[in-house]
């Protein structure tokens, strides 16, 4: 926004409006005295609520005068900009910080700070409150708004989550490879339409045509660069607990898993895989038992990552392996009316485009998932598959429990003397 300097100097000499914000920065001595801190949070909150736009830091509002900052301070300032959206809005804000020379009221050229906030995916909070932008003003949201806004900018809006366009993407962010593996074999290039199509793209408020969030967790190399929370934190300890041996962490593997979120689910069953035990019984030659059945936690990972919910910010998968079972929390209440209980039988899909895309994208490991090709089958079978599988390995049923109405969280009990079951020369409990 504002990207030619004519046009800038323009806005300055009109002074605020909805899109911008002017603030001066002063100092005494090394510390900053202005802005003070909560009141450039609500600044930048109220943008992220509203339209986006501009605050331009080194310029008078009231004068509307050019006055700068000290060359020797932008680091200064910038920092105090980056802490702040990190550490008072909730949740956080990631702007672009950009750095240029202005004239001033002598015909010189001075510094300034433009940070240019998109409009946001989220609803934030600042010091202030839920704020938004009224002309030139920030006020605080009425509860009519408020509630609109989050039913808005949440799981329960019309136009889906992964369907959004994502603010301050574009569509050179897709990576090509990535897209065109979703085409038919007589695509040979992208295309605007073809991206909208497969839901990859969107026209915004605006007019534009951007990356939806689908298409930034299928089609580029690293979603969270929009969608920080867009990961599998992964996580193998040594015992039963986190806390072993006089309270000391007890670490085997971490890792946080990121890509294109097919590649998420390939390397999240790399890391079981690795991680997991086999147990060898001998009665008519040797049969090895693996702790957990790999179709089985297959179906989780899949389950997890196609209908978790990615609005929730700050919240990713944890993948959670110990000694007795396999622990995988996935952000997000139960979609629509479903219950813990209904699981099994019923089906309902929170990101429709990213399962469609999951459901085009093949199995890489046979062994793995030998009972399918693609990764998604939309049927249903998922819960089912969980639960019977698992069960006839470990001998006890997986539980599902939903924790503050905000993460499902799913135990695979792990088969073997580490599990506590006993095992028959059959690999049956």
């Amino acid at each position: 926004m504002y990207d030619d300097i004519s046009e800038l100097l323009e806005k300055i000499r009109l002074g605020e409006d909805t899109f911008l914000e002017l603030k001066e920065v002063r100092f005494a001595g090394n510390k900053l005295t202005a802005p003070h801190r909560d009141s450039l949070a609500d600044e930048l909150a109220s943008f992220a609520n509203s339209n986006g736009g501009v605050c331009l830091l080194g310029v008078a509002d009231r004068s509307r005068e050019i006055v700068g900052i000290p060359l020797e301070n932008l680091d200064k300032v910038e920092d105090f900009v980056r802490e702040i959206c990190v550490n008072s809005i909730k949740p956080s804000l990631a702007p672009v910080v950009q750095r240029l020379y202005l004239p001033d009221a002598r015909g010189g050229k001075v510094p300034v700070i433009k940070v240019c906030v998109p409009r946001s995916l989220f609803v934030h909070q600042s010091p202030g409150g839920y704020l938004y932008r009224v002309g030139s003003a920030k006020r605080q949201m009425p509860p009519d708004i408020l509630a609109r806004l989050f039913q808005q900018r949440s799981q329960s809006r019309l136009i889906r989550f992964d369907e959004q366009a994502v603010p301050a993407s574009r569509l050179d962010d897709l990576d090509e490879n990535l897209s065109l593996r979703f085409a038919g074999p007589s695509q040979r290039e992208l295309s605007q339409d073809f991206l909208v199509k497969l839901g990859l793209a969107r026209q915004d408020q605006d007019g534009v045509v951007r990356p939806t969030v689908a298409g930034v967790l299928m089609a580029t190399q690293d979603p969270r660069k929009w969608l920080p929370n867009a990961f599998i934190q992964a996580t193998c300890y040594r015992g039963k607990t986190i806390l072993e041996e006089a309270g000391k962490y007890y670490q085997i593997d971490a890792a946080d898993i990121s890509g294109p979120l097919d590649r998420q689910i390939a390397d999240a069953m790399a890391f079981v895989k690795k991680n997991m035990k086999v147990a060898a019984i001998k009665d008519i030659g040797r049969i090895d038992i693996p702790q957990y059945d790999l179709p089985a936690v297959f179906e989780a990972i899949v389950n997890a990552v196609a209908h978790r919910d990615y609005s929730i910010h700050g919240s990713k998968i944890r993948l959670k392996m110990f000694a007795d079972r396999l622990e995988l929390y996935s952000p997000g209440t139960i979609p629509n009316t479903m219950t813990i209980d209904s699981l099994p039988y019923r089906q309902s899909t929170r990101n429709e485009t990213v399962a469609g895309l999951l459901a085009r994208c093949p199995v890489s490991d046979d062994q793995v998932a030998g009972h399918r090709s693609k990764i998604m089958d939309k049927r249903g079978e998922g819960v089912p598959i969980i639960l019977e599988r698992s069960r006839l390995l470990s001998g006890r049923e997986p539980l599902y429990r939903l924790i503050d109405d905000a993460e499902l969280l799913l135990t695979v009990w792990a088969a073997g003397p580490d599990g506590d079951t006993e095992l028959n020369a059959e690999g049956r409990a």
